[in-house]
């Protein structure tokens, strides 16, 4: 039995040990254009985003990045701040440049009003595509679209409405 254990142990070491060579973190942090999207007639607003990732490397040219994102969001006078969790599959098509699409959740962790905290959902999902593109140093740049799949209205009005955004900013891979 002593022999079993310490043979799991070891193979899950050496496994661990070689999953982490293919992890990279960083930071990273930009611009939001956001505004409502759906039934919503309310002008942009420009906020921030800040954050943190890592990226696992699967092979050389495919790599899967969750991120952790403070999020300042919303339209003009509907200010949202959210802790957004992006999936983001990425695909290398050149050297450094990469496209990238994958799945969000934010989470609403403080709104501009009363009434805008409680006629808002407190979860949002979205589909997030963009492109990025890495220096050899870690430096990185990167655009993204995020499409709100969510109605955030939590009212009975019947008026739907949705965060759609682009982002742009720049990071550090270590």
């Amino acid at each position: 039995m002593k022999k079993i254990f310490l043979t799991v142990a070891a193979v899950f070491a050496f496994g661990l040990a070689n999953a982490q060579e293919g992890i990279k973190f960083g930071v990273k942090a930009g611009l939001n254009f956001t505004n409502f999207g759906g039934d919503s007639d309310a002008n942009g607003k420009t906020g921030f985003y800040v954050g943190g990732l890592a990226d696992f490397t699967v092979t050389d040219k495919f790599h899967v990045q969750p991120e952790l994102l403070y999020s300042n969001e919303g339209a003009e006078d509907a200010k949202l701040d959210y802790i957004r969790i992006p999936i983001m599959a990425k695909y290398y098509v050149y050297q450094g440049l990469s496209i990238q699409a994958g799945p969000e959740i934010a989470f609403k962790i403080a709104a501009e009003n009363d009434f805008l905290d409680k006629s808002t959902k407190s979860i949002d999902f979205a589909l997030g595509v963009g492109a990025g593109y890495e220096l050899p140093n870690g430096l990185f740049f990167d655009l993204r679209y995020n499409a709100g799949l969510t109605n955030i209205n939590d009212t009975d009005t019947g008026f739907d409405v949705n965060n759609t955004g682009f982002q742009i900013g720049a990071g550090y891979r270590f």
